[in-house]
C-alpha cells in the first residue's frame, strides 16, 4: 500500500510527512518527505490544552487548529512532490500528544481524524494509541515494530534511540525479540530552558550545552528518580520531567547539565537489555545535536551513529513509522506487545476514517 504518514511529537515543533510503500511488515520503498513548522499561534493554543483530561474550549481550539495544519500540511506535500492525494491508499495520522496517563488507562491525540479523511479524500487511521492504553498497556513507544523492519540486514543486538521530546529506546535481538520503553526525557527539558532562559526554540547543533559546564552534584541527585529504576515496560508524559530542577545554573550551565542528564537517562536503560547492545542508532530530533550524541557515547561506551548516516530520514522516521502501523492496523496486524508497551497480549489498534 502507499501510506502517508503525519506526525507531530511531543516538542510541538511541527508536523512531519512521510509516503512509504509496504504491506505491514517490509518497507518496499520511500517517497518524499516534508516538514511543516507550528505557526507560534498553534503552538500556544496546543500548550495551553497540555495535561487536560476532559474537553474544554482550550482543546477544542488546540483540536481544530492541529487538524486545519495537518490539511494544510498534506496539501503542501502533495503539491510540492507532485504526488496525488488520491494516489494514496492509507493515511496514518499521529495526533497531537497533549496528555499520556497510562496509569489511568488514558491517553489523548487531539485531531480530528473523520475531518481529515473529508478534507484529503483519503482513508485515515488515527488513535494508535488508545487500544494498548485501554487494555493495560504503555501506549507508547509504539515505533519499536518499525524500528525492527528496518535493521533487518544490520548485526544485532542494537538499540535504535528516538529523541523527541520524550526519549525512547528499541531493542532488537538476533532472534527479532523486541524490547522497548521511554528511556526518560528527551529534547523537551532543554527546549524548555533554552526558550526560558535564552529567547531560543531549541539549542541548535548543541552549540549552548558545548559551551558550558555539567553539574556533576545536581546530575547524580537527579538520576536518583525512582522512574529510571522502575523496570519496562514504562512511558512518559512530556510534562513528568522538566528543567525547573536546573534553575539557579548559568544558561549555558543549565544546557550542558540538562543534557548530559538525557544522555545518562539513556545509558541507564541499558541494565534492562538482555544482552549488549552492539551500536545504537540515534534518531529524532536529538540526532542533529552533536553535543547529545557524544554525551550518549560517553555515557554508553558504546558506538553510536545517527540513523542518517546508515540512509535513514531521521526527520522523517516518525512520520514513516505511523504509515507503516496504519497498514498493519487496516491488515489487523499487531502494533504493540508485551515486551513493548507491556500490554497483556500483541495488540492492534487504530480507529478508520473514511473519507466521505
Amino acid at each position: 500500500m502507499r501510506a502517508l504518514g503525519l506526525m507531530s511529537g511531543t516538542s510541538v515543533d511541527g508536523i512531519d510527512v512521510a509516503l512509504i510503500e509496504t504491506d505491514g511488515e517490509r518497507v518496499a520503498s520511500f517517497g518524499p518527505t516534508l516538514t511543516v513548522p507550528y505557526p507560534d499561534d498553534v503552538r500556544r493554543l496546543i500548550r495551553a490544552a497540555f495535561a487536560a483530561e476532559q474537553p474544554s474550549e482550550a482543546t477544542t481550539a488546540a483540536e481544530r487548529a492541529v487538524t486545519q495544519t495537518h490539511v494544510a500540511a498534506a496539501r503542501l506535500w502533495s503539491a510540492t512532490h507532485g504526488v496525488a492525494l488520491d494516489s494514496l491508499d492509507v493515511a496514518g495520522f499521529h495526533g497531537q500528544t497533549i496528555t499520556h496517563r497510562p496509569e489511568k488507562r488514558f491517553t489523548w491525540q487531539i485531531g480530528d481524524g473523520a475531518g481529515l479523511a473529508r478534507a484529503l479524500g483519503v482513508r485515515v487511521v488515527n488513535d494508535l494509541r488508545v487500544a494498548d492504553v485501554a487494555a493495560g498497556g504503555q501506549g507508547a513507544p509504539l515505533v519499536p515494530v518499525f524500528h525492527a523492519a528496518l535493521v533487518r540486514e544490520l548485526p544485532r543486538p542494537v538499540a535504535v534511540v528516538n529523541i523527541g521530546g520524550v526519549a525512547n529506546v528499541t531493542w532488537i535481538g538476533g532472534d527479532d525479540a523486541l524490547l522497548a520503553f521511554d528511556t526518560g526525557p528527551g529534547n523537551a527539558p532543554i527546549d524548555d530552558w533554552c526558550a526560558r532562559r535564552a529567547g531560543q526554540r531549541f539549542d541548535r547543533d548543541g552549540a549552548l550545552a558545548a559551551s558550558g559546564k555539567v553539574d556533576r552534584t545536581r546530575l547524580e541527585r537527579w538520576v536518583q528518580h525512582r522512574y529510571f529504576a522502575r523496570r519496562p515496560p514504562k512511558s512518559l508524559d512530556r510534562g513528568d520531567f522538566n528543567d525547573t530542577w536546573a534553575d539557579g545554573l548559568s544558561v549555558a550551565d543549565g544546557a550542558a547539565t540538562l543534557t548530559r542528564a538525557t544522555a545518562r537517562a539513556i545509558a541507564l536503560a541499558a541494565r534492562f537489555f538482555p544482552q549488549g547492545a552492539r551500536q545504537w542508532i540515534v534518531t529524532g530530533g536529538g540526532a542533529r545535536n552533536p553535543t547529545l550524541l557524544a554525551a550518549i557515547a560517553a555515557e554508553t561506551g558504546a558506538p553510536v551513529v545517527a540513523a542518517s548516516t546508515l540512509g535513514w530520514d531521521a526527520d522523517a522516521l516518525e512520520a514513516q513509522a505511523f504509515a507503516f502501523l496504519a497498514v498493519r492496523s487496516l491488515r489487523g496486524l499487531p502494533l504493540t506487545f508485551p515486551t513493548t508497551t507491556g500490554a497483556p497480549r500483541p495488540l492492534c489498534g487504530g480507529r478508520l476514517h473514511l473519507p466521505s
